[in-house]
């Protein structure tokens, strides 16, 4: 046999090879080289890979089979065993005795006093009769008559004495047998009486057990403890008293407290609820700060609050008079509860595991349920901070009561204001301010970046008419501008230089540039924030841990249509605080309402919007004259009600309105003067976002076709539901 190693190429399949052939040819045979041929072999075939047994795979493979099999058989096996003492257990050939086993009831058979001295005697030592057999139904006759006949009988020990002192001493029967006439003479009416005892003994017995026997063993009671008592009121600096227990916790005295805690009351009228502020005032309103404030001209409403709504009616910033909030000394100890208010205080730190709030002293508050309405604070520009105190002690980042008292007195002194920002605060306090600058005989300039007065909601050509109109009010607009550098001149008023090259000479600076949320405490209390959005994470239902919600501006919440969100509008302050007030009680309602927004350039110009409101989506607008009811003041004169959140929902949708013939719709031409309108935000040809210009109640129709979202081929058809031609 000749075997040539060169047509293997593997060296390890080589020497395979050749212990194989060693093994099946005798060594005289085998002849290894190039060419068979020379030693006189014929039609030599090489072997191949085929014709050798094929390997059974490498040690570790064999292991890991035989590993699987032992491990197979391993588990059989403790299958088997545990069958098997599963079964010996349920059939009683096992018993490991691991408790007491009683047959029937686990209650052992509970004996008389009289049946166990009935037993005593059973077996008496002397030569008795048995006891005539008495009738059951008079037991209680013969055995007293009996009884008086022989007094001579001795006179028995009460029962329990017999039966301890048979237990303790044994029985010593007499040596000499008594007279059995005569022992039997004295045991019988004995025994009589005994079984006459005995049988009264049984029917009382039985008939007071089932009275007595829950009563039997009588239980402590528990004392329930009092958190009232064991967490006690603290008294802080300025006197006012912190509870050290309430059942709810609000932090934060905004809009979406207010809701939360009129929620709260609602359903559960005896709820005793914590508001904590960080500002020295009861809970306000904030949209009037803005707008109807400026239009007084009583010199008192600075520190009254009070003002005029635009059908003249007056009314108060504050939600709620002084009297209805309960002292904090009085919360604990009113059997009605009621909502408690600590002023200029402020939580530094949550502890959502033991349900505890922190104070800046240090004070802990215990609570139940908690709510985090901390709302937002307005943002502030780098080169205005860059600019050092001097520029910063005339900066107004407007927000609250404190900062509109302080502008007030500004522009009454007729001094010269500058505003930066063109949003919805800013167009609103430039076109407040300067309608009282026209009075006091001050001046205002409006600076930003964009093309016009709300340049990133409204289309172009109503953002050209707004700004106008805002010009119209004495503000100086200067659009597509920003502040490059801010310092102060010798005469200590600011100067603002522009990215245009010109300057601005000013008395006073109003930053409304927008709002950031308050999310300090998450930081110091381990709670999730959202990084993108800002604010914290929530679920549906505005819950950030067990028995912690947020709501308002500061909540980053999921909206189960349209994902998670972070909304900062009046509308949604009011729907999230209510939403989490019931929530608290125990409603496990998810958010899914789609909140509205709304601005008044004043008196005579407003508008409602709902949904995706972005001047950089296509837009198509719908308008058409206006009439005297088309106004801000017009709606309030007819609901009574400023709050354009609270008028909107009041409005019955309507089905249908033909459009009037003397004017066809279209979008406003050049030199047009329109008045009311509806402008559709499209996105793949899908209506996402609406705006209502002087079009006022019509919010539930804006609503329902938002929600189909649906494409449209003639949205003017569409603009029927909003009646804009009825006069």
């Amino acid at each position: 046999m000749i075997i040539s190693l060169r047509t293997v190429s593997c060296a390890t399949h080589q020497n395979v090879l050749l212990r194989y052939v060693q093994r099946s040819c005798p060594r005289n045979k085998l002849v290894f080289g190039r060419n068979a041929s020379n030693y006189g072999i014929k039609n030599f075939k090489p072997p191949t890979m085929n014709s050798l047994p094929v390997p059974q795979g490498s040690w570790s493979t064999e292991y890991a089979r035989k590993q699987k099999k032992y491990n197979a058989l391993l588990m059989g096996g403790l299958a088997f065993c545990g069958a098997t003492l599963l079964v010996g257990k349920q059939t009683g050939l096992l018993n490991f005795n691991l408790r007491p086993e009683y047959k029937g009831t686990f209650d052992p058979p509970i004996l008389s006093n009289s049946e166990i001295v009935v037993k005593h005697f059973e077996a008496p030592t002397l030569d008795l009769p048995p006891p005539p057999v008495t009738s059951s139904k008079e037991p209680d006759v013969q055995a007293p008559a009996k009884s008086e006949t022989k007094p001579q009988v001795p006179e028995t020990k009460p029962e329990v004495e017999v039966q301890e002192k048979s237990k303790l001493e044994p029985k010593v029967e007499p040596k000499a047998e008594p007279n059995k006439q005569t022992a039997a003479a004295a045991a019988a009416p004995a025994a009589d009486a005994h079984a006459a005892e005995t049988t009264a003994s049984k029917t009382e017995e039985k008939a007071s057990k089932a009275s007595e026997k829950p009563a039997a063993a009588p239980e402590k009671a528990v004392p329930v403890p009092n958190p009232y008592e064991e967490f006690p009121p603290t008294t802080l600096k300025d006197g006012q008293v912190v509870p050290g227990y309430v059942p709810y916790l609000i932090i934060g005295a905004g809009t979406s407290s207010v809701a939360a805690f009129r929620a709260i009351k609602s359903a559960d009228p005896k709820a005793k609820v914590l508001v904590v502020s960080g500002e020295g005032e009861e809970p306000y309103m904030r949209p009037p700060l803005s707008k109807e404030l400026w239009y007084s001209d009583d010199p008192e409403t600075p520190k009254s609050l009070h003002f005029k709504q635009w059908n003249g009616k007056s009314r108060s910033v504050y939600f709620e008079h002084p009297q209805y909030y309960t002292p904090t000394s009085e919360l604990s100890t009113r059997p009605n509860g009621g909502v408690s208010l600590l002023k200029n205080v402020t939580v530094v730190k949550l502890d959502p595991t033991f349900r505890t709030a922190f104070l800046e002293d240090g004070t802990a508050i215990r609570y139940e349920k908690c709510l985090i309405a901390t709302g937002g604070k307005p943002k502030s520009l780098a080169v205005i901070d860059r600019a050092g105190s001097a520029v910063v002690e005339k900066t107004t980042l407007f927000r609250g009561v404190a900062d509109y008292r302080r502008l007030e007195q500004v522009v009454s002194q007729g001094k010269h204001v500058t505003i930066i920002g063109g949003g919805f605060l800013g167009s609103e306090l430039a076109c407040a301010i300067g309608h009282k600058s026209k009075k006091v005989g001050g001046s205002v300039s409006q600076v930003f970046p964009e093309s016009g007065n709300m340049g990133k909601v409204l289309p172009e050509y109503l953002c050209r008419w707004t700004t106008d109109k805002v010009r119209n009010e004495g503000v100086d607009v200067i659009t597509d501008s920003f502040v490059k550098y801010a310092s102060t001149t010798s005469d200590g008023r600011v100067k603002l230089d522009l990215n245009t090259g010109k300057s601005l000479i000013t008395d006073h600076v109003v930053v409304a540039v927008g709002l950031s949320p308050n999310t300090e405490l998450g930081l110091t209390s381990g709670l999730e924030l959202d990084e993108r959005r800002g604010g914290f994470r929530v679920n549906a239902e505005l819950e950030a841990r067990s028995n912690l919600w947020v709501a308002g501006d500061a909540a980053c919440f999921y909206d189960v249509h349209l994902g998670r969100r972070r909304v900062e509008h009046h509308d949604h302050a009011i729907v999230s605080g209510r939403l989490a007030g019931e929530n608290m009680t125990g409603a496990g309602k998810p958010y899914w309402h789609q909140s509205m927004f709304w601005s008044d350039l004043g008196p005579d110009v407003g508008y409602e919007a709902i949904g995706i409101i972005d001047s950089s989506l296509p837009t198509v607008g719908v308008f058409a004259k206006a009439t005297a009811k088309d106004s801000p003041k017009a709606v309030v004169e007819e609901t009574g009600e400023s709050i354009r959140s609270l008028t909107e929902g009041r409005a019955e949708p309507i089905v249908s309105s033909p459009l009037k013939h003397s004017s066809d719709p279209h979008p406003p031409a050049e030199g047009e003067n329109y008045g009311k309108g509806v402008i559709f935000y499209l996105r793949d040809n899908k209506v996402v976002g609406l705006l209502l210009w002087n079009v006022f109640n019509r919010m539930p129709v804006a609503r329902k076709v938002l929600k189909e979202g649906k494409s449209y081929d003639d949205l003017s058809e569409v603009a029927k539901l909003f009646n804009l031609h009825s006069e």
